[in-house]
């Protein structure tokens, strides 16, 4: 069974052990730390292992996924101040995808980078997650992003299949409300943790979610086979998109949304109808007005 149709059919079945080992994610996480001055660069290896150990091997859902089946996302930690031997500031960027059917190729769901990285980690620290309490920043922010991963993914397979999962990220915040760390508090800015998940569980941005779910499933993954009906799919679920924007345009969640898709949606309405074509750009041009001229390309392709 394909992994499509398999995981459509898991989300729907409540299974009623845990999987041994279902090891969902093969999650690539790399420590950049040319910016560090100092010696003992070795903790900058211990604790990239140390992460790639507590993402890849353990069990975030209760699910069987082949080796084959593991989501693909990576995490990119560009450390740029070491604060004390135990603490350190930086970025990090996250990024996953997932396969289109009937194709080779993969689509990337989120493509997203937090500016406020801020952990501790004691050399060969072992990393360990509780989901009743905030134990430390670094853990909470792996298993935050985990499950926020996992959301997009399911979502993308079934309508609001990734709720359980943001319900999870969403307690991770909530556990994270005391902590010395940012990133984590609605006041902190209106473009972090807090907001990302918000957005995501809010019913006012609900066609977020919807769209994922028609945008992948009913249009990229049938776009080989029956390619105008798929791109029909795809534009209706865009343009759908208008009134939950117009209720609040500076919500985040159009930003991250169109910051992993919009180079996609170029392409795949390069040789669309002229009809569609301008029914599509008036809308993105309105959701998204920073990409603007990018819009503008899929009106001079096909000429």
């Amino acid at each position: 069974m394909d992994r499509m149709r398999k995981i459509i059919l898991l989300i729907f079945i409540s299974l009623s052990f845990r999987a041994l080992s279902a090891q969902e994610l093969n999650c690539m996480i790399s420590v950049v730390s040319q910016q560090v001055q100092g010696s003992n660069r070795d903790i900058y290896d211990n604790l990239q292992k140390a992460m790639m150990e507590f993402v890849n091997n353990q069990n975030w859902t209760d699910h069987i996924f082949k080796d084959e089946e593991r989501i693909q996302c990576q995490l990119m930690f560009n450390i740029s101040d070491r604060v004390s031997d135990n603490e350190f500031v930086g970025t990090l960027q996250i990024q996953s995808s997932r396969p289109i059917f009937g194709t080779s190729q993969t689509t990337v769901l989120l493509n997203y980078r937090d500016n406020d990285i801020h952990f501790k980690y004691d050399d060969f620290e072992p990393l360990r997650f509780n989901e009743t309490q905030f134990t430390s920043n670094l853990v909470s922010l792996l298993a935050y992003y985990v499950n926020v991963i996992l959301g997009l993914d399911y979502d993308s397979f079934a309508p609001e299949g990734g709720s359980l999962f943001f319900q999870r990220a969403e307690a991770i915040k909530n556990n994270a409300q005391n902590a010395a760390e940012t990133g984590w508090k609605a006041f902190e800015g209106t473009k972090n943790r807090y907001w990302l998940i918000e957005n995501l569980l809010n019913d006012k941005y609900r066609a977020v979610r919807s769209c994922l779910y028609r945008y992948h499933r009913m249009g990229l993954d049938r776009l080989v086979e029956r390619t105008d009906e798929a791109r029909s799919e795809i534009a209706d679920a865009l343009i759908e998109l208008r009134p939950a924007y117009r209720e609040n345009p500076t919500a985040m969640i159009f930003q991250v949304f169109f910051t992993a898709k919009s180079d996609e949606i170029i392409n795949i309405f390069s040789e669309s109808f002229p009809d569609e074509k301008n029914r599509v750009i008036s809308a993105l041009k309105e959701i998204d007005p920073a990409n603007t001229a990018k819009w503008d390309r899929i009106a001079k392709s096909g000429l």
